[in-house]
């Protein structure tokens, strides 16, 4: 059994780069957050990660309990002369990890809400923290991706004979960036998730499925058609540059494009089919079940990409709805007779924080609110 590759990534990081993005220390558990912190201060890192990579865990448990008295006292040790013991020391790194295997196999990570999940083929989840750096690697040691702050850029040096998936999950208050493997750059607006191939395969369209909303910069390939499919509607273009809004709390989805040409049609009748061109927007309404068309100012669709959120004739009801996404918050209403009322209005959610934006609209509207955490509450 191999020790918690966690924990071993995590000394690896700090020992190379000098230090470790906090996020990454706050997903270890508390016993193993301490190890660190023990390791740091008696300057045992390196000499710890000579040992933590070889090692036996079950050998090492029970000689581990004995010398440290486990069951019977507080643990004590002399970080200093801990070496001269490797084994004591191996045991230690893992003690948690072990202890969870012995007592319950099936413990799983418990992820936050507010994390960037990259879903792999075989289900596994990695945390991206958006200020993180990471290199995405296959079990056989491939590295497939890397990650960079708030982008992630998947090149594989081989090619694939088949398709193989992974999914990223954008949550609320956050944005991100990935370069699909065919160079195509895909903007994540907050609360949206991204199929994708790892590698698109010569002879197969380029199929991406999407939820929420995403602005992409397709690399031209005649030959291999670009598709985003999402709720039934598909999206199909060569090369171009195009908004796609299908978050599914929403009735229509909309498609901007802004270069190029597009083709919008539902998946079910793929023959009755809306063709844009720049500046238009093709809105599918699952009520009326057909595509509408018309001339738009696509700046008003694009600027979410700068933290920008432009409100035109927007009802109360779907401002609230866009601030709980940007500013992962939850609004409660207590104002119903707002609902339907209409606002124009832009805010930059890098510069203003949402008490500034609510205050700006109470004094349109004469309503107050109090924020308490994440909620807020309008009355």
């Amino acid at each position: 059994m191999d020790s918690n590759p966690k924990l071993i990534n995590i000394l690896k990081e700090i020992v190379s780069n000098g230090s470790i993005d906090a996020s990454k220390i706050e997903l270890l558990s508390q016993e193993e957050q301490e190890l660190i912190k023990e390791l740091q201060e008696n300057n045992l890192l390196e000499e710890a990660l000579l040992h933590v990579e070889s090692m036996d865990v079950d050998e090492n448990w029970e000689e581990l309990k004995e010398k440290m008295n486990l069951d019977k006292k507080p643990i004590v040790i002399n970080w200093k002369n801990i070496f001269q013991y490797a084994a004591v020391f191996v045991g230690l790194l893992s003690l948690v990890y072990v202890f969870q295997y012995k007592t319950d196999s099936r413990t799983k990570t418990i992820i936050p809400a507010d994390a960037i999940q990259l879903v792999l083929e075989n289900g596994d989840v990695q945390i991206l923290s958006p200020n993180g750096k990471q290199q995405i690697v296959k079990k056989n040691g491939e590295v497939i991706a890397s990650q960079k702050e708030n982008k992630i850029s998947y090149r594989s040096a081989t090619s694939m004979d088949k398709l193989v998936y992974n999914e990223i999950k954008i949550p609320y208050g956050k944005t991100f960036v990935i370069t699909l493997s065919d160079g195509t750059v895909v903007n994540m607006n907050a609360g949206s998730s991204l199929k994708y191939p790892v590698q698109f395969i010569k002879g197969h369209n380029r199929e991406v499925v999407l939820e929420g909303e995403a602005f992409f910069d397709v690399t031209k390939d005649r030959k291999h058609p670009f598709i985003v499919k999402t709720r039934g509607v598909d999206v199909r273009v060569l090369g171009t540059k195009f908004n796609v809004s299908s978050y599914k709390e929403d009735v229509d989805i909309n498609t901007v494009l802004v270069e190029g040409s597009v083709s919008m049609s539902n998946a079910a009748t793929p023959n009755e089919k809306a063709m844009l061109v720049p500046g238009e927007k093709g809105t599918w309404n699952n009520q009326k079940r057909a595509i509408a068309v018309e001339k738009v100012d696509t700046r008003f669709y694009t600027e979410w990409m700068n933290g920008e959120l432009v409100f035109r004739k927007t009802a109360f009801k779907d401002i609230i709805i866009k601030l709980e996404r940007s500013y992962n918050v939850t609004i409660e209403n207590n104002r119903k007779e707002l609902l339907d009322k209409k606002f124009n209005a832009s805010f930059n959610k890098n510069i203003e924080s949402i008490e500034v934006v609510l205050e700006t609209m109470s004094k349109i509207q004469g309503f107050t609110f109090k924020k308490e955490g994440k909620l807020i509450k309008i009355n």
